[in-house]
């Protein structure tokens, strides 16, 4: 059985999905750009201040399905630039604990709404 999860504390979907779903005991968040939810713009133009958003978006999406981003397993990273890679280093580091999720970092060409960055969680309910 799949759950669609919605919180107004994260930016509403942008197209036809869910901000997530709960299913096979895990909750599979879509990407989440930088954009504040009360507003629907980016945070600021800056990569860092960008994923800051993005990460407080996912945590916000679980806690509504009553879990953690703590209890992340797996994060996937899309960049429009990979010189950007240590900047969003920074910030993620200070999101996780070890153990860490696994996590897959790559480089798109572009991202919805002109984003620099764009992060996905499967998350353990």
């Amino acid at each position: 059985m799949r759950t669609p999860v919605t919180t107004t504390d994260a930016p509403a979907a942008i197209g036809p999905y869910s901000q997530a779903v709960k299913a096979a005991g895990l909750l599979w968040c879509s990407g989440q750009l930088g954009l504040a939810p009360a507003s629907g713009q980016f945070a600021s133009d800056d990569t860092a201040a960008q994923t800051e958003q993005c990460l407080r978006n996912l945590d916000a999406i679980c806690r509504e399905a009553g879990t953690g981003l703590s209890k992340a397993i797996k994060c996937t990273i899309y960049l429009t630039d990979l010189a950007d890679f240590a900047a969003v280093n920074a910030i993620y580091a200070r999101w996780f604990e070890a153990p860490f999720p696994a996590r897959a970092t790559v480089q798109v060409a572009a991202l919805p709404k002109g984003a620099r960055v764009e992060i996905d969680a499967v998350v353990e309910l």
